[in-house]
């Protein structure tokens, strides 16, 4: 089976020409790397989707406008400041503009999708570009053209089969040829040709995605951090380099906040079994992270990771006791307002959910909707506590040890927990504390788990 890699490359890691130039070497030493996924420059999708909240006025619209161009001009005076590309650029951000006053008399999903496809497309078009100019024969590929999804913008599902078959007509020929592809990640269409987003983080879904539809042999996550650690190296200086993980451990890292990958980034690679190398643009040369089906070792304790932005409801009535079909009707609330449920923990009288309660996918604010507490307090008591944050241990069999919860707390017993979550999975242990609290409790839990 012929080799085929593909290489995503994160914000970071294309926010400048420099950053560019290091990301161009990476791609062309790994012979196998034959498709490029690109997100916007660094900081990029963050001003659109600001023009997208119709909250500008001329003023700003033009203040933004002019950070876009400054960001992507700086990149094309490293490539020789060529009229053709900064032409390019005007144009994009003459839509953008036009699409920003759209946004300030309505705002909507839809649109909001069309404003910041423009990250992607504007940063991958350069990367093209510095290809070409270093020598090294590149085709710049619009991934809509491919990158089926359903019409729930913002965050759309991928329409599996229907990406397989449209890459096997219209990407796979163009990796057979003697080009490197660069395309986009994040951004994608529905079947009318609507633009559409998976989400923020989305780039890296989109190289799985990619991987999974073209039968892809390894996948690179490269980004500004040299693989995965045992915790936020920001947090925890010290903290130790994992050089493998197993898909499980890596899912469970993401889904509470360890920012190494999107959550649904290994759902295709699963499903291929293609191993996925996590590493920095920055400094290949110092290794990174391989997640895979299987890996040599299995620790109890893995890593520690922390989510921000928690909210916690408690919803407690008498009728509990005894009663069956409660917990079907407040699921049934929170479905009906789209928003998913993280932790559960009951008593006979209460429920305790926490949920994210900061930006959802498209960077817009995620606030726990009014009505849909009106709703839960038509048969039950409503309490929400906000400021909170997750601290998860990571690990494997965590259920088999002995004394594992005590052990926990004993080293966060400064600190009071709101909740635990234990039990339903053997690779992980959740605390719900306060955000002031919760990143003093994940060092001194790393240092009592992790550190010799």
């Amino acid at each position: 089976m012929k080799e085929l890699d593909i290489a995503k490359f994160g914000g970071t890691s294309v926010g400048n020409f420099k950053a560019m130039l290091s990301s161009y070497k990476v791609s062309i030493s790994n012979k196998a790397t034959k498709l490029v996924v690109i997100s916007a420059c660094s900081g990029v999708t963050n001003i659109l989707v600001e023009l997208a909240s119709g909250a500008c006025n001329s003023v700003k619209v033009d203040e933004l406008i002019s950070k876009l161009r400054d960001i992507h001009y700086e990149i094309i005076a490293g490539l020789g400041g060529e009229q053709q590309l900064k032409d390019h650029i005007e144009e994009h951000l003459i839509e953008i503009r036009k699409l920003a006053q759209e946004a300030s008399m309505e705002r909507s999903d839809e649109l909001t999708d069309r404003i910041v496809s423009h990250g992607e497309l504007m940063s991958s078009y350069l990367f093209a570009a510095l290809f070409n100019h270093f020598g090294t024969k590149a085709v710049w590929f619009d991934i809509r053209r491919v990158m089926r999804t359903d019409s729930a913008f913002g965050c759309a599902v991928p329409l599996v089969e229907v990406i397989g078959s449209l890459c096997k007509e219209h990407l796979q020929p163009l990796l057979e040829g003697d080009a490197i592809v660069i395309s986009q990640g994040f951004i994608a269409s529905n079947s009318e040709g609507q633009t559409t987003t998976l989400g923020r983080g989305g780039s890296d879904y989109s190289a799985a995605l990619l991987g999974e539809a073209c039968n892809a042999t390894s996948i690179s996550i490269w980004t500004d951090v040299p693989g995965v650690y045992t915790t936020d190296p920001r947090i925890v200086p010290h903290a130790k380099a994992i050089p493998e993980l197993t898909y499980l451990e890596a899912a469970e890292m993401a889904t509470f906040g360890a920012k190494i990958l999107h959550p649904s980034t290994l759902v295709p690679a699963v499903r291929r079994d293609i191993p996925v190398y996590v590493g920095s643009s920055r400094e290949p040369e110092k290794g990174g992270t391989w997640v895979r089906t299987k890996t040599e070792s299995h620790p109890a304790f893995r890593a520690v990771a922390l989510r921000k932005n928690q909210s916690l409801i408690v919803l407690s009535s008498p009728k509990m006791v005894g009663a069956s079909g409660f917990l079907a009707k407040v699921f049934e609330v929170f479905a009906q307002y789209k928003r998913s449920v993280d932790l559960v923990s009951t008593s006979e009288v209460s429920i305790a959910i926490t949920l994210d309660a900061g930006t959802n996918t498209s960077g817009i604010n995620q606030a726990i909707p009014d009505q849909m507490l009106a709703d839960l307090r038509c048969f039950c008591h409503v309490k929400v506590e906000s400021g909170l944050s997750l601290v998860a241990v990571i690990g494997n069999q965590m259920s088999d040890i002995p004394g594992l919860t005590t052990e926990a707390l004993s080293a966060i017993r400064d600190y009071p927990v709101k909740m635990i979550c234990y039990g339903a999975s053997s690779h992980n242990l959740c605390f719900l504390l306060k955000a002031e609290d919760a990143p003093d409790a994940l060092v001194k839990i790393h240092k009592h788990l992790l550190e010799d």
